[in-house]
């Protein structure tokens, strides 16, 4: 098992070498656009990922202790991520009880730029923010599939709600990356909550045994609620081509800084907050590319910097799916000014809903999709890596998107009603356009997977 863990890390390694690489590259401005996919050729970027993965099935054939096949590779993705139904079951119906409660609290969010007490309390206790930590410490391990329905049906209930559990829930697979006394030390607690950045803001200086770290670090979701961090550091003298940690440390060393004012979102609290010259044992920190698997499952050896998309790219179609389900429910008595008949029976109305619910659907079965290709293009070929990230991300965006242009065109439909405070929809089309400004959802993740279509370097190693 240990030199199984070892062998899953060092495909891991590999692909940090390569964004290394990368980045040594386009600063010494030389070019990796070029050849062709076809005619047999390679793009310069795909080559040297290959070049750095040439050996991955022949050294899982070793830990497997047997030859590494499609059908083989396919059993175990499907054995490690099966879906939970009764997991699921339970999590959707604790949150429907919580309905009520987030309803009678939702007018203090704007108001008070964070979410109450009482209501996180609920959400920990009814295990909210253990959907991607491992079972080993008391978690779900949610495949990701399940973990989408989880966070969109919050999501439907309010976006800041849905963010928060998006964000919690999803940042507690950082168990998954640490030793298990570690991760002990930060989700033992009944309601650990772990908020992190992805930003490299921070600087890690190496000490004996760990490193001194400082920084601010932008949009701490759900920081006022947290009982530990995660921030993206560099480490001090190391040069830009090495690749920035995770550290992970308490949040009593943690100072808030009131920056949160905000057009929407503004019940998650996503407040700049700073560290300053805080000692973390390096047993506490993991590297941002390549983290070192402690548990066995597919879910902990994709690297964050492509799975933290997929807590907050799921939270705009749950927005977009409440919306649909309010518009539904009041349609049959709205009637608007200069229109007799209810908007329910109104064809424009119906053709336009018929076709959103359509455009929904699509965007979530292209994220569904993308997430299981990246899976499966985990122990794949560097091509499939390259390529199955690059669409990852795009169907991210496309989401993000189709879920604005689904809440806009509804809000247009229902008419003034709709501006007012006292409206779902009006917070629902404050809080979509605030989340779709998140850089997991950018528009210019379009261009990098044209560019990797037609043969050119990404953009970046980060995406």
């Amino acid at each position: 098992m240990f030199e199984q863990f070892h062998l899953m890390a060092d495909g891991r390694r590999r692909h940090a070498e390569f964004c290394c690489r990368l980045l040594e590259a386009q600063t010494a401005g030389r070019s990796l656009e070029g050849a062709e996919f076809d005619k047999g050729r390679k793009s310069s970027h795909v080559r040297m990922l290959d070049e750095l993965n040439s050996s991955n099935h022949e050294k899982y054939a070793v830990a497997r202790g047997g030859p590494t096949d499609d059908a083989a590779l396919h059993e175990g993705t499907s054995a490690m991520l099966a879906s939970q139904p009764d997991i699921v079951a339970l999590l959707l119906s604790r949150l429907d009880a919580l309905a009520p409660l987030i309803k009678e609290t939702a007018p203090s969010f704007d108001r008070d730029r964070k979410l109450p007490d009482v209501l996180v309390h609920a959400l920990a206790d009814a295990g909210l923010f253990k959907l991607w930590l491992p079972k080993s410490l008391g978690g779900f391990e949610l495949a990701p599939v399940d973990f989408m329905r989880i966070v969109e049906a919050a999501s439907a209930l309010d976006g800041s709600v849905g963010w928060l559990v998006g964000n919690l829930g999803g940042y507690a697979r950082t168990g998954g990356y640490l030793s298990a006394e570690a991760a002990r030390t930060f989700f033992s607690h009944p309601r650990s909550a772990m908020i992190a950045s992805t930003a490299t803001m921070g600087m890690a200086t190496p000490v004996d045994g760990g490193y001194r770290v400082s920084g601010r670090w932008p949009f701490g979701s759900g920081i006022h609620h947290a009982t530990c961090v995660s921030v993206l550091c560099a480490i001090a003298g190391s040069g830009p081509q090495q690749p920035a940690i995770f550290c992970n440390l308490d949040v009593e060393h943690v100072r808030i800084h009131d920056t949160w004012h905000t057009s929407g979102l503004r019940g998650t609290g996503s407040c700049d907050f700073e560290i300053r010259d805080v000692y973390v044992p390096r047993n506490h920190t993991h590297d941002m590319l390549a983290p070192s698997a402690s548990e066995p499952s597919l879910l902990y050896r994709v690297p964050n910097i492509s799975m933290f998309n997929w807590t907050v790219a799921t939270v705009p179609l749950g927005i977009a799916d409440g919306v649909l389900r309010y518009f539904i429910a009041s349609a049959a008595a709205k009637v608007r000014a200069g229109h007799p008949a209810p908007l329910a029976e109104r064809e424009v109305v119906q053709d336009t809903l018929g076709r959103l619910e359509a455009e929904r659907r699509a965007a979530r079965a292209f994220m569904l999709e993308a997430m299981s290709d990246l899976m499966a293009a985990t122990d794949g070929s560097a091509d499939e890596l390259v390529r199955a990230r690059a669409i990852y991300r795009t169907a991210m965006s496309h989401a993000a998107e189709t879920a604005v242009r689904i809440v806009d065109r509804i809000v247009a439909l229902h008419g003034a009603a709709a501006i007012f405070e006292s409206s779902p929809l009006e917070r629902a089309q404050r809080d979509v356009h605030a989340a779709t400004k998140h850089i997991a959802m950018s528009p210019t993740l379009f261009v990098n997977a044209g560019r990797i279509m037609l043969g050119l370097a990404p953009l970046t190693p980060r995406f």
